[in-house]
């Protein structure tokens, strides 16, 4: 019988601890609201009360460009010169590219690091290589600072930025600048595509 009494006295204590975790606070979700709007950077401006019935429900707004916005397509092909797309004068006929160049904007001051990887990391994140990590290609990743292919936070992609502006962002095609061993199934994802501020990816992560 003694048993019972402190069995059904425990079980009453957890109870309690439960429900005093669930009371209501001054309206404020505390660490946990902050956490779920901080994507969209919007404070909750709904009512948290006693009940539901008091209560008012509140959902961020996500962000939108605004109306017109157009959209941004970044093409970035392996050994290509001037020579070779029709819009910079060169000899091949490319109608569509030049199309797209024609009502878009043109750079011509942009410096290749006569490898792949490291020029398609920077041109993404208008850095110098060796500031985000891409000294070398990241499959020769290295344990040393400029060539561990751990780009820092202020050098992460163009998309970054865009999808915070509320574009939806696509990637396809060859990313090659993930460090080698982060290619698996285990992760860490941070930078693969969806961890450099793309929706969606479709393409080979390595070559």
């Amino acid at each position: 019988m003694l048993l019972k009494k402190t069995v059904a006295t425990g079980a009453a204590f957890l109870l309690a601890v439960a429900l005093g975790n669930c009371a209501p606070t001054d309206g404020g979700g505390g660490e946990q609201e902050s956490e779920a709007f901080a994507k969209y950077g919007q404070e909750f401006e709904g009512k948290i009360a006693k009940s539901y019935e008091e209560s008012e429900e509140w959902w961020p707004t996500p962000p939108k460009p605004p109306e017109g916005t157009p959209n941004v397509i970044v093409f970035l092909l392996d050994d290509t010169g001037f020579g070779h797309i029709g819009s910079f004068g060169g000899l091949i006929d490319t109608p569509n590219i030049d199309r797209l160049g024609e009502n878009g904007l043109r750079y011509n001051n942009f410096h290749t690091t006569a490898l792949c990887s490291p020029s398609r990391a920077t041109i993404m994140a208008g850095r110098n290589h060796h500031r985000i990590g891409l000294g070398s290609h990241s499959l020769t990743a290295m344990g040393f600072p400029g060539y561990n292919a751990f780009p820092p936070e202020s050098g992460k992609s163009v998309a970054k930025h865009l999808q915070k502006a509320g574009f939806v962002n696509y990637a396809i095609g060859k990313w090659d600048h993930t460090p080698l061993y982060e290619v698996s199934e285990a992760g860490p994802f941070d930078r693969w595509p969806s961890g450099e501020g793309f929706d969606h990816y479709f393409g080979f992560m390595a070559a």
